[in-house]
């Protein structure tokens, strides 16, 4: 499967690349919507949404403090630097991600969109003042909630909550990349969050092939040129060496 793989991705140029948290968590990052996720844990309209950020931003930041911790020191695993590499020998155009990590952009990947923001950075709702990740990571160790620099708000995490639209150049551009890609290839995305799972319908509708590489269906399996059932880092890794 990953030889056919393989060639779609030669044949069907530009090849776009959608990737969501089921490439990551090989990097020990547990993702959302699972048995096991995050949410099964939290309740997102307590710790998830804009609305519980403004009422009690100490109590959001609670939840957040404890994966800004875990993301300093998560590593991109083979998936990532697969993509990079491919990306680096022409084969992948761009990555349109829903994932905040970061891991893209550390595992070299150049073109990278992120549709649901980013936990690299945090901005204040007040006066704009953007702070990067170290900063925010060094503010949490002495304050429960990192405070604006300049005019000493709290710092709102740079992700989008659920409330809040997605950044319109981000989305515009994966638009765009979608109805461009000859192949778009969705890797550990369960496809149900609206509206980046419609990205391979527009891939199809204008012509284009999907591939899917994720662990559990989705409601696009049947779109699928190619579907496989596994791990993004070992598919991804075969993929890179036979292309």
């Amino acid at each position: 499967m990953v030889s056919d793989l393989a060639a779609l991705v030669r044949e069907r140029q530009p090849c776009v690349v959608l990737t969501g948290a089921g490439i990551s968590t090989e990097s020990g990052i547990p993702d959302f919507r699972s048995p096991s996720g995050i949410w099964a844990e939290y309740d997102p309209m307590e710790y998830g949404t804009i609305a519980a950020f403004r009422r009690d931003p100490v109590k959001v930041w609670e939840f957040y403090a404890l994966r800004f911790q875990m993301l300093s020191t998560a590593e991109p695993n083979a998936g990532h630097l697969a993509l990079a590499d491919l990306e680096h020998r022409g084969l992948v155009e761009a990555v349109v991600t829903q994932n905040v990590d970061g891991l893209h952009q550390r595992a070299g990947s150049r073109a990278v969109v992120e549709v649901h923001g980013s936990i690299r950075s945090a901005s204040c709702l007040e006066c704009g003042e953007r702070v990067p990740l170290e900063d925010v990571v060094a503010a949490l160790q002495d304050a429960p909630a990192p405070p604006c620099p300049h005019c000493g708000a709290v710092l709102k995490p740079d992700v989008v909550m659920f409330g809040e639209l997605l950044p319109a150049a981000a989305i515009g551009r994966a638009v765009e990349l979608a109805r461009q890609a000859g192949v778009l290839l969705v890797v550990g995305s369960s496809l149900e969050v609206q509206p980046v799972a419609g990205l391979p319908a527009e891939t199809v509708a204008a012509g284009g092939a999907v591939a899917i590489v994720n662990r559990g269906a989705t409601p696009f399996d049947h779109l699928a040129a190619i579907r496989i059932e596994a791990g993004a880092g070992e598919t991804l890794s075969a993929l890179a060496r036979v292309s």
